[in-house]
């Protein structure tokens, strides 16, 4: 049995660790395309596809706040800072931990920015430097990554461990309709997971005003954002907790894992297509994208204490081959993202498993090409 830590690896090398984080930059900017790609078809809703973009632009910030981190990583900046940890084997993402060190980070970034000297200080000291000493100036730059890198934080509207719940209005004045949306970075997997769920309103108090109801419905959603959780169970528990809230769809959008044969330890058939495509660097990678989706079907009545009743959620599962009791979702679609080289090499092998699998095909130009 393998050890969770084994699946981990730092990246010390700096031309590395620059390669991962360029890599990631340019498969966010394509995820958007992608998403917008669905909405054209009607697949996700206008809402719904500025709420997701909104994820993916934390996502790139958090990324970029720490590629500043780790910007002079396997330098000699003085004193040693570490390397980003990544998870090699289920996620090709940066570990849960490195954003929980980076949230306690954010706490404290006011305080460190403070004491820190400002960006252009630190830039007319490296010239000076560059200019008197004739030296590579080391460790003003590893000052500088890290101004940066609190700059960032401080900014804010990264993507942390825990992104709790939002209220969306949509429509409706007696009984009001919300999107409610959340996230969360899943520890077990290393991977990004968004929430999205379409619920009615037939309280009294609108929803997000409601001073008692909000706060416990953040608090009940923050704490059922499990991956092993089946959204019927989510959707279920909520539905039975808040007798005027009725959850009409929920959607859980898994970013990741993301493959590349440079930087992760793929097995199956991946694996041979990434090293068949020899793709230049830049292309050398693919993103998996998973979306569940639960639906309510119907609406049956049930007794609650003496007197009253309340609407109570039948969700519509999954009906081929009885797979809805085994996945709790009205249906699951898989998709992959990658460059044209790798989808050329998976054209080629058609793997066992990739007939279901949607691929979208992107490029550097923007085109987004769905198979």
């Amino acid at each position: 049995m393998t050890n969770a830590a084994d699946d981990h690896r730092g990246l010390p090398d700096t031309q590395a660790s620059r390669r991962y984080f360029a890599k990631f930059d340019r498969i966010l900017e394509h995820l958007g395309r992608v998403a917008a790609m669905l909405h054209v078809e009607k697949r996700l809703t206008k809402d719904e596809v500025e709420v997701l973009a909104r994820y993916v632009a934390a996502l790139s910030l958090t990324f970029r706040a720490l590629s500043m981190k780790y910007l002079l990583v396997g330098r000699d900046t003085g004193q040693f800072f570490g390397s980003l940890t990544m998870d090699v084997k289920d996620s090709g993402f940066p570990t849960a931990t490195e954003l929980l060190v980076m949230a306690n980070d954010a706490a404290q970034a006011d305080q460190h920015l403070r004491t820190m000297p400002a960006v252009d200080a630190l830039k007319d000291q490296m010239v000076a430097e560059i200019i008197g000493d004739q030296a590579i100036p080391t460790r003003l730059q590893f000052t500088l990554s890290q101004r940066l890198y609190y700059d960032e934080l401080a900014r804010g509207k990264l993507f942390w461990a825990r992104n709790d719940p939002q209220c969306l209005w949509l429509s409706g004045e007696e009984r009001r309709r919300y999107l409610l949306h959340w996230a969360v970075y899943d520890s077990q997997v290393n991977l990004p997971t968004i929430y999205l769920m379409e619920v009615e309103d037939s309280g009294r108090d609108a929803l997000p005003k409601d001073d008692r109801r909000w706060p416990e419905v953040q608090a009940h959603l923050m704490a059922q954002s499990l991956g092993g959780l089946k959204l019927l169970t989510i959707a279920q528990g909520f539905d039975e907790t808040f007798d005027h809230l009725h959850p009409k769809r929920l959607r859980r959008f898994h970013i990741g894992p993301m493959y590349s044969h440079s930087f992760t330890q793929q097995s199956g058939p991946i694996r041979e297509v990434l090293e068949q495509a020899r793709a230049p660097e830049g292309q050398d990678w693919a993103l998996a994208w998973t979306l569940e989706e639960l639906e309510s079907e119907r609406v049956r009545q049930e007794k609650s204490g003496w007197f009253s009743r309340v609407d109570r959620e039948v969700f519509a599962l999954d009906p081929f081959a009885g797979r809805g009791a085994e996945t709790g979702t009205t249906v699951t679609e898989r998709m992959v993202i990658l460059p044209e080289r790798p989808f050329q090499a998976l054209a080629e092998l058609n793997p066992p498993g990739f007939a279901q699998v949607r691929k979208f095909v992107v490029n550097d130009a923007g085109r987004v090409l769905s198979y």
